[in-house]
């Protein structure tokens, strides 16, 4: 994604600004808040700082879908925080695929924006039975648009050997996420908000202005939004509040005439299939088969080098003809990982930090392209002050779990997902 279009950075801070909000963090979250700041009080000063460069972090080498799920399923939102607020968290979640759709309908952002809709695939009798349950409790929950396809009508839509029926729901985007995000922080140029690359917030000081610094220079703001999310243990007052996880993907070249006359996949739909470390893929615009998910990588501490991982590439390469035979032997043209902010319970989570001056968000748990920017839009109310039904959410400001510190946390995480690890190879065994 990064590569796929041409794109200068911008120069570095130099020297002392004043901002009325500086946003640490130049991923989806940071500027969308930007976006909406600026929208509510156009003569409001904003600064950006982005460590690296725009899109760098997980806004830039996610797989490019903009969907409804929050946290790991919606059953285990339920579980976790009740019925009600599982249905608060499913509308709060269409609503941002909305809000993405008609942002880059607005702003006319060229990002290979499609809207075809989002197969949720069985692939194992459990799986499928797991899949039936979620549909139960959303029908149950009163959600509308999401339907059972049995076998028949999920082959003809999508053919693999694998799937015996599939979640459908047509309300998922999918599209080039660092297009969107580059393009979003034109938009925002526009609207007066200073964007500094490669610009990495070195100290955070707070009395009666909050200060930043950076390597050239610094910022001082009477309020601060800390978008940083699967970077956040880097700070020390939110290490603790979730931890990076690392997913991989993998390209193929083009798809041609004769693998689509096999597979079909006409409308082009988002896939994930319903394992607990999920497949998930789709069609670029040039018609390549992107595929991410499979396993994840765990960092120790500080460590944010976990974007490559052979083992996981030649499985997903294998998924990738498992899943459809005739793409046996295809090339792959590109491999690349990058971090996910998850926390311990599984959901994400907006808050205070220290007083109202200070806002934070992560624990997107890789579901983030359209959630993100509606916690841009929270989290600009809760800076303004603004009593509305996104800063009244129940994700915001709520108990987060804290993970250990090191290495227990190292530890814990490791036991999670060997757990889950062990559950899927279960799964996958007893089918095969």
């Amino acid at each position: 994604w990064l590569e796929s279009s041409p794109y200068i950075e911008n120069k570095p801070l130099k020297g002392e600004e004043k901002a009325d909000v500086a946003i640490i963090g130049g991923g989806f979250t940071g500027v969308s808040t930007a976006y909406f700041l600026k929208k509510a009080e156009p003569g409001l000063k904003v600064v950006l700082l982005e460590g690296e460069v725009i899109g760098f972090g997980a806004s830039g080498r996610n797989g490019g879908f903009s969907m409804t799920l929050f946290g790991l399923t919606l059953a285990i939102t339920a579980l976790r925080f009740g019925k009600q607020r599982a249905l608060e968290a499913q509308i709060y979640m269409e609503k941002s695929v909305d809000l993405v759709r008609d942002l880059v309908k607005e702003h006319k952002i060229d990002c290979d924006y499609e809207h075809p809709g989002f197969l949720r695939v069985a692939t194992a009798p459990r799986l499928e039975k797991r899949i039936l349950h979620e549909i139960d409790l959303a029908h149950k929950l009163g959600l509308k648009g999401i339907e059972w396809l049995d076998r028949n009508k999920t082959l003809e839509q999508v053919n693999s050997p694998l799937y015996r029926g599939a979640w459908w729901e047509p309300r998922c985007g999918i599209l080039n996420p660092a297009k969107l995000v580059r393009g979003m922080k034109k938009v925002v140029e526009g609207m007066g908000v200073n964007v500094y690359e490669c610009s990495p917030v070195t100290e955070i000081k707070r009395d009666t202005s909050i200060h930043l610094k950076t390597p050239e220079g610094s910022v001082a703001a009477n309020k601060l939004v800390i978008a940083t999310n699967a970077y956040s243990h880097l700070i020390p007052q939110l290490k603790r509040k979730q931890v990076p996880v690392f997913t991989h993907i993998v390209l193929t070249e083009p798809l041609t005439k004769i693998h689509f006359d096999e597979i079909r996949w006409q409308n082009r739909q988002g896939i994930e299939d319903a394992r607990d470390l999920v497949h998930y893929y789709r069609l670029t615009i040039d018609n390549r088969l992107l595929m991410g998910g499979r396993d994840v990588s765990l960092s120790f501490g500080r460590n944010m080098d976990r974007d490559l991982n052979e083992k996981t590439f030649a499985g997903l390469e294998d998924d990738i003809w498992r899943t459809f035979p005739i793409l046996k032997g295809i090339k792959i043209t590109h491999r690349w990982g990058g971090p996910v902010s998850v926390t311990l319970d599984l959901a994400p989570a907006i808050g205070y930090l220290g007083d109202k001056r200070v806002v934070y968000s992560l624990g997107c748990v890789g579901h983030g392209v359209s959630l993100t920017h509606m916690n841009g839009w929270t989290l600009s109310d809760m800076i303004l002050e603004k009593e509305t039904e996104r800063s009244r959410v129940f994700f915001v400001n709520r108990s987060i779990i804290p993970f250990p510190p090191e290495p227990l946390r190292f530890l814990v995480s490791h036991a999670i997902k060997g757990y889950l690890r062990l559950e899927d190879r279960i799964i996958d065994t007893s089918y095969r």
